[in-house]
């Protein structure tokens, strides 16, 4: 076998696995889709629609507690490696 036909099975198993590939994303797409309308006919889908995500949870808020925490959390590893150092220097 020359280093030409090695070339061209390369290039030929190449193309067939991304045509696999994208047969195989084809598939998965249009099953989606099926299903999702499958699940939208049925009403599956209305207790989503009922209770909108309001955009102000979205957003976490800040508490006092959680940035104490966060600062004794911040302290202890602070704590933590200057002791490493001086005991591994």
């Amino acid at each position: 076998m020359t280093i030409n036909e090695m070339f061209g099975q390369s290039g030929i198993l190449t193309l067939l696995g991304m045509a696999i590939v994208f047969g195989f994303l084809i598939i998965m797409i249009v099953s989606i889709t099926v299903v999702g309308k499958i699940i939208h006919a049925l009403g599956l889908d209305k207790d989503l629609q009922q209770k909108p995500v309001p955009a102000a949870s979205a957003t976490p808020s800040v508490t006092a507690a959680n940035t104490a925490q966060g600062a004794a959390v911040t302290a202890a590893i602070s704590a933590a490696v200057s002791e490493y150092r001086k005991t591994h220097s």
